[in-house]
């Protein structure tokens, strides 16, 4: 059982979910938490990832580390996501098998399920049907990734588990303008908008794809949560059970951020997956639910942006 003197390896921890996860342990008392930047720690790279687990040896590992984007980054760099992130999972998994780690957590995401998948999406859902093709370098990465836990499971007898996310924003997004999420992109798109006088704002898309949306401070509790009460085979989705369109997404961040004028939808532009809401009943009939609701976890965002960058 993970207590508050555990070793605990947080892997990602500059990343939006990676120091959600930090800052939540840190607050509930964990006392030895440990993490490296990517600078001192390219976990790509075999043997660096090797010899840290040699040298560190947690306890308990959270692989948050990943490299992440939107629709247009994943679609322009396929062949970079789906090598990173191949290798961070197969490089951490590993090392945790090798080094002994009692209970790992992998991060998988929404966005990995079939495009047309029924909804809700339920677990099994997965590798069902085609993959969304802007998003298939990636997805494959992270399909390993689930995968490896479950064999190195049934092989191994290694505790490590799966959390399949559903779409987060929050607090240290990232807010690249050609790589981000659609929430911190529309966040600074709006507030440019906002300070320029900018006359209309364009969103990509038609507006009428339905997302699902989590905070990140959510997610990290989850995930906690799943550290101690989740110890087998398959992943366990983490959603809100809450969906809106875009077009009402971009309704409510232009309402945050206090943007005046009109806003424009590119039909030319791809919608990606028409709609994604996932199925969280296995992990809310262990005794887990959201707290925070999408307008609130905005506004928290919207003023987390202004403190990095509102100039």
């Amino acid at each position: 059982m993970i207590n508050k003197d555990s070793k605990i390896y947080v892997a990602g921890h500059t990343g939006m979910v990676g120091s959600a996860i930090f800052r939540k342990l840190t607050n509930e008392g964990y006392r030895n938490i440990l993490t490296a930047t990517h600078k001192e720690l390219d976990l790509t790279n075999q043997k660096a990832t090797f010899d840290f687990f040699e040298k560190e040896k947690p306890e308990f590992v959270f692989v948050a580390a990943a490299k992440v984007g939107g629709i247009l980054a994943n679609n322009t760099y396929k062949a970079q996501f789906l090598y990173e992130n191949l290798m961070i999972a197969s490089n951490v998994i590993h090392a945790s098998y090798l080094h002994n780690v009692k209970k790992l957590l992998f991060l998988g995401s929404s966005c990995i399920y079939p495009k047309f998948a029924p909804q809700p999406i339920k677990e099994e859902y997965l590798l069902t049907g085609e993959l969304e093709a802007t998003n298939e370098g990636y997805a494959i990465a992270k399909i390993a990734g689930l995968k490896l836990c479950d064999t190195y499971r049934f092989q191994y007898g290694c505790n490590f588990i799966s959390a399949m996310p559903t779409n987060l924003y929050g607090i240290n997004d990232n807010y690249h303008p050609e790589h981000s999420h659609v929430i911190p992109a529309l966040i600074r798109r709006f507030h440019e908008a906002k300070i320029k006088n900018i006359p209309e704002v364009i969103v990509w898309g038609s507006g009428t794809p339905k997302r699902e949306f989590l905070f990140a401070d959510d997610l990290a509790e989850a995930c906690i949560f799943l550290m101690h009460h989740y110890n087998d085979y398959g992943w366990i989705n983490v959603g809100s059970g809450e969906e809106v369109t875009i077009k009402e997404l971009a309704t409510l961040i232009q309402n945050v951020v206090g943007y005046k004028g009109n806003v424009v939808f590119d039909n030319t532009k791809p919608d990606g997956t028409p709609r994604k809401l996932v199925d969280s009943t296995k992990l809310n009939s262990l005794g887990w639910k959201h707290k925070i609701p999408l307008k609130e976890g905005l506004h928290i965002t919207y003023q987390d942006f202004l403190k990095k960058y509102g100039s």
